[in-house]
């Protein structure tokens, strides 16, 4: 066995390794639904309780394998719904502490007056509970400022209202950001320009370096061929497919219910393997035919679906058409940003040696593909855990 199959098969052992771990583990925005009335608020939130409980530090953390406490964690995962609904009660004034929830100069703390936690299904899945949080305001109008520390992790923070001249104010705080004052009637006007920015870093952050499925999908495009015009055709109908989905998906024309976001995952891994085995069987090229122009933008349509998953989360606001516009810009800048490094690593230095394709796209193809199956084997046995599926 001569030096590169070896060394070919250690690194796909070692991706599927750390790939099972981030898989089960990984670390996702809390959500948090807030009401804002006269005399008191209301948080909705759903999130993972789990490393909150156990202490984790989630702040810049991937996945939960990568602190110290994860094991504490995996051990409440376990736990069935009342058993973690106590631990939350005992741990919840520590939880609380933590939370940012201003009137002024006045700091107010969230009561725990709910918690719906599911059943344990698979362990080494992420399991999210919703709880109902509220706290009494003091008389006035002045506006509420909520947030949390940064070793919770980031969240996503909506606020709706009955009154509310537009649909709802969203921000997506990390670091331990701060929500912009929440007034008790309506809701917080962000302008046009902080919304622009706020949906391109959101689009961007999407593909690099949450993306790992997508930036595989652009690699095995880049892995094609060296030749501009085939990149830029895959690239620009990879494009129009997934902003036409995102559109439709955010408009609800298209709606996919949860329960099924598993198939549509399932999809999404498959384009993977698709495009990568194709680059392997596929010998040298520098031109490219409709049917590889067709097939990526079939597999577009799905990725929008992918994306639209999160703007389900984030919202779109009152800004929709320049939300939606500049979570794409977000989403493309990504993806340039994965095609760049990929040239300048790989397609400037050896792009024009003749082992390169040997070296580099098929052992580059291989990986990808193999990734892509484990992708598939888990998206489909999730499939279990869910009613009606199993």
């Amino acid at each position: 066995m001569t030096i590169l199959p070896r060394l070919l098969i250690r690194v796909i052992l070692v991706t599927l390794l750390s790939m099972t771990a981030v898989q089960a583990h990984e670390v996702q925005p809390a959500v948090a639904d807030i009401e804002v009335g006269d005399t008191s608020v209301t948080v909705t939130l759903r999130a993972a309780v789990e490393p909150m409980i156990a202490g984790l530090d989630l702040d810049g953390l991937e996945n939960t394998n990568d602190s110290p406490l994860s094991d504490a964690s995996d051990a409440l995962r376990a736990l069935d719904p009342d058993a973690l609904s106590s631990a939350l009660e005992a741990a919840w004034p520590d939880i609380a502490a933590r939370i940012t929830l201003q009137v002024g100069d006045t700091q107010l703390t969230l009561n725990l007056v709910q918690s719906d936690i599911p059943p344990v299904g698979n362990a080494e899945l992420r399991r999210d509970s919703t709880l109902l949080l509220t706290a009494d305001l003091p008389p006035g109008d002045t506006p509420v400022v909520f947030g949390w520390e940064a070793s919770l992790g980031s969240l996503i923070v909506r606020q709706t209202a009955e009154d509310a001249a537009t649909d709802a104010y969203e921000a997506l705080l990390t670091s331990g950001a701060l929500t912009d004052p929440l007034p008790r009637s309506g809701v917080a006007d962000v302008s046009l320009g902080e919304t622009i920015l706020r949906y391109v870093v959101s689009g961007f952050d999407h593909i690099v370096p949450k993306g790992l499925d997508h930036i595989l999908f652009v690699l095995g495009l880049f892995l094609y061929s060296l030749a501009w015009r085939p990149l830029v055709w895959q690239v620009t109908s990879f494009t129009l497919a997934h902003t036409v989905t995102l559109a439709l998906a955010s408009l609800g024309i298209i709606n996919i219910p949860d329960s099924q976001m598993w198939l549509v995952e399932t999809i999404i891994a498959a384009s993977i393997v698709y495009v990568a085995v194709e680059n392997i069987f596929g010998g040298k090229r520098t031109t490219i035919g409709w049917g590889r122009i067709g097939v990526v933008f079939g597999f577009g349509l799905l990725h929008g679906l992918g994306f639209a998953s999160v703007l389900s989360e984030f919202g779109l606001g009152s800004h929709f058409v320049a939300s939606l516009i500049s979570f794409n810009v977000g989403v493309e800048l990504g993806q340039i940003a994965v095609i760049a490094v990929a040239f300048l690593l790989l397609g400037a230095p050896f792009g024009q040696r003749p082992w390169y394709r040997s070296v580099v796209v098929i052992p580059g193809s291989t990986v990808i593909a193999v990734i892509g199956v484990y992708w598939i084997l888990n998206r489909i046995g999730m499939a279990g855990d869910i009613p009606g599926l199993a």
